[in-house]
């Protein structure tokens, strides 16, 4: 049981990295092939818009603006969670376990945005950093909030009765 315990925490770790990972890759994209990417999601939401609300008009630039930012919120908030999973399965607990989550998380938007920094066409911005942070606490939150709302039901009948 113990060795599984430290097989489930390493592959933890692991997702967590690959996800690092992930996200530099991205980040050392130069600023054409970044907008590309975004330009093509951006795209996809137009479509995705015109579809649902035909009456709506919207600019792309505004559009491209609302991905660009989502996708910093939501890879940090995913982040946060992998990482926050990985410091618990580790044997963390509690409030430290979501601050050392939490800090991780940002130590490595701050990273990202001096990475870019050093990219052709990209620049690192604090709003980035901000944005990021609060993913990692949207992350943190929705994380606590399902494994309280599941914690019951996963304990043996003697982890309950302590």
């Amino acid at each position: 049981m113990q060795f599984q315990k430290k097989v489930v925490a390493v592959l933890s770790w692991g997702l967590v990295v690959a996800w690092m990972a992930l996200i530099f890759f991205l980040s050392a994209q130069h600023g054409e092939q970044s907008a590309g990417l975004s330009g093509g999601i951006t795209e996809w939401v137009n479509e995705v818009v015109e579809q649902v609300a035909p009456d709506a008009e919207f600019k792309m630039d505004e559009i491209s603006f609302f991905v660009r930012k989502n996708a910093h919120f939501f890879a940090y908030m995913l982040l946060a969670i992998l990482t926050l999973n990985a410091v618990r399965r580790s044997g963390v607990r509690g409030w430290l376990s979501m601050g050392v989550a939490f800090v991780i998380s940002v130590l490595y938007a701050i990273s990202d945005e001096v990475h870019q920094l050093f990219v052709p066409g990209r620049s690192g911005q604090v709003s980035d950093v901000l944005l990021d942070s609060t993913g990692a606490l949207v992350g943190i939150a929705l994380y606590a909030i399902i494994s309280r709302g599941l914690g019951g039901k996963h304990k043996t009948k003697n982890e309950r009765s302590n």
